[in-house]
């Protein structure tokens, strides 16, 4: 029978070719690969990569999903303006490592290695939870790199009284267990902790979406314990890029004082924007609307 994610997720990979950006594959190091999708002018297989032509974004995706599941709608319109770059993290979609190291450190580092070989100079990060931790610390080792970020739902560091206690005493799981997900029902319950509305799936659908999106379970499992990190002791970076919040209202893991708090810490040169109607997943629930605000920000660069 066939797997109802893995057909969506071909179609989709589909639908961002015919909208110019396509897989490629980048060796990092010996023992570490991490797959991007990347601007299709810019790779050929009969000459060197080319240089992005337009101005470089590059969206990081969450723990629960790839880069291609997570930011299909913003690839398709971002990318006749912008050189759109969705890399798939460490132990995500098809990146994988031999080394041990699970930190989000580790990440940007692979990231920034990767961006480089591809010929990317400068750009915007954008990040979605777990992705917004990795840009935080992108822009944290290369403010060279790194012109700005745009973080959704995401803080520096987890820490468990910075999280809505009430999301997880909702479903009665810790947050690991509620992140990585074994059953359909776990599925529903991490969707009702990020979703604004109540959105009934099909069981097919949430079943296939768990053989798909859930592998490498015991690594993904070392990346939660990996940020499992007192915030008081985190050394909070003075960051020289722009740094924009970009939220959902109704966020139920991080709510709005969460961020307010953080862009106090951050200073002058951290904004806030609050998407209504929209949870955890804003870019998801209200797409158009978050695709409008990243533009205005953007252009605003």
């Amino acid at each position: 029978m066939v797997n109802m994610v893995t057909l969506i997720w071909s179609l989709g990979k589909w639908t961002v070719k015919m909208a110019g950006v396509k897989p490629y594959t980048v060796e990092i190091e010996p023992g570490t690969v991490m797959r991007f999708w990347v601007p299709s002018e810019t790779i050929s297989k009969i000459k060197p990569i080319s240089k992005p032509t337009k101005p470089v974004v590059v969206l990081l995706h969450g723990f629960c999903s790839d880069g291609l599941t997570t930011w299909l709608s913003q690839i398709i319109m971002l990318a006749k303006n912008y050189s759109v770059y969705v890399p798939d993290l460490i132990f995500f979609g098809g990146s994988t490592t031999d080394k041990s190291d699970r930190s989000p450190t580790f990440q940007a580092e692979c990231l920034a290695a990767g961006l480089k070989k591809l010929g990317v100079v400068k750009c915007v990060v954008v990040g979605f939870s777990y992705g917004g931790m990795v840009a935080f610390k992108m822009a944290e080792l290369y403010s060279e790199l790194v012109q700005a970020v745009v973080v959704t739902g995401s803080i520096l560091a987890i820490q468990e009284s910075m999280i809505s206690s009430s999301a997880v005493e909702n479903v009665g799981s810790s947050w690991s267990e509620i992140l990585l997900p074994s059953s359909v029902e776990g599925l529903k319950s991490l969707l009702s902790i990020g979703l604004y509305r109540n959105i009934r799936f099909p069981n097919r659908m949430l079943s296939d979406f768990l053989k798909v999106m859930f592998p490498n379970r015991k690594e993904r499992s070392e990346l939660l314990e990996a940020l499992d990190l007192s915030y008081k002791d985190i050394n909070i970076p003075k960051f020289s890029q722009r740094i924009h919040f970009l939220w959902g209202e109704e966020d139920k893991v991080f709510k709005l004082e969460v961020v307010h708090n953080m862009k106090e810490k951050l200073g002058n040169n951290a904004t806030i924007e609050v998407i209504k109607k929209a949870g955890h997943l804003a870019h998801l629930e209200q797409p158009c609307i978050y695709i409008r605000c990243l533009k205005k920000f953007l252009s605003s660069l």
